[in-house]
């Protein structure tokens, strides 16, 4: 495993691999997993391996210690006052998130702890998100001068509009029952069953063809963004394309046939 090392020697980010399931969890539990540049690099680099790894069919995002991810590291951006450095900075941590949608694996964060800013972030770019019952969301960028603007992107594509709006313009924190009823995750547990919630997820994804998975996330993902009528027209023609797959023909006559469905073929 490739990974890039802090001051105390410990890498900013740790993959863990098990049975189709690759967990990367965010390494700076001292800074609460503050995305620094050396993180955002490594979640780069490992989304890209992860998405040409065919033995990855599910991508779980952790985070260690008490925090899941605190925002930026205000202290790394603030030590870099000029502006080139800070577009730099928010292209590559957007092209990093937008990868989380366009790897074909679905990834799910498992939000143990307080998500803030571009914490927040994180879990709404996330395909799903389980969350502890005691955990809290906030975009409060805001209550320092700094509006949360790309937060912003993914959250109003979560919640509804002014729901949204009021979590960026008053910064205030938001609870995980609440996340759950507006959209920002899908599962709430207590923190002792996250993981027995987290696995619920993946073991029901697992069970699932992974051809069919990856052209149905990179289609609703598409879909999503058009107008109807090109929307129903790129769905129509993932859809037959879907149907051309042996996966597809195959658990079809299994269950024409009423037999057991056969082995996944894979992507």
């Amino acid at each position: 495993m490739s990974a890039v090392m802090q001051s105390s020697n410990e890498p900013v980010l740790v993959r863990h691999d098990d049975n189709g399931v690759a967990t990367l969890t965010l390494n700076r539990p001292s800074q609460f997993n503050s995305l620094s540049d050396a993180l955002i690099d490594a979640l780069q680099s490992s989304l890209e391996a992860i998405a040409t790894d065919p033995s990855v069919r599910v991508v779980v995002l952790a985070g260690a210690g008490k925090a899941f991810c605190a925002g930026h590291d205000l202290k790394e951006m603030r030590a870099h006052p000029d502006k080139a450095y800070q577009q730099a900075l928010f292209r590559k941590c957007g092209r990093m998130m937008m990868k989380l949608v366009e790897l074909p694996q679905p990834v799910i964060a498992r939000v143990h702890g307080m998500a803030v800013a571009a914490g927040c972030q994180l879990v709404a770019m996330c395909d799903l998100a389980v969350a502890a019952s005691e955990v809290k969301f906030a975009v409060s960028g805001v209550n320092l001068g700094l509006f949360c603007s790309t937060p912003a992107v993914p959250l109003s594509r979560n919640l509804p509009r002014k729901q949204a709006f009021e979590m960026l313009v008053t910064g205030d924190f938001m609870d995980a029952t609440t996340a759950l009823a507006r959209g920002l995750v899908n599962r709430v547990a207590p923190a002792g069953e996250i993981d027995a919630e987290v696995k619920k997820l993946t073991d029901s994804i697992l069970s699932k063809s992974p051809k069919a998975v990856a052209m149905g996330k990179q289609a609703f993902y598409k879909q999503i963004e058009m107008g109807l009528e090109g929307a129903y027209q790129l769905a129509a023609e993932t859809m037959a394309c879907n149907m051309m797959a042996e996966d597809a023909q195959g658990g079809i006559d299994a269950f024409i046939s009423k037999q057991p469905m056969p082995p996944w073929k894979g992507c």
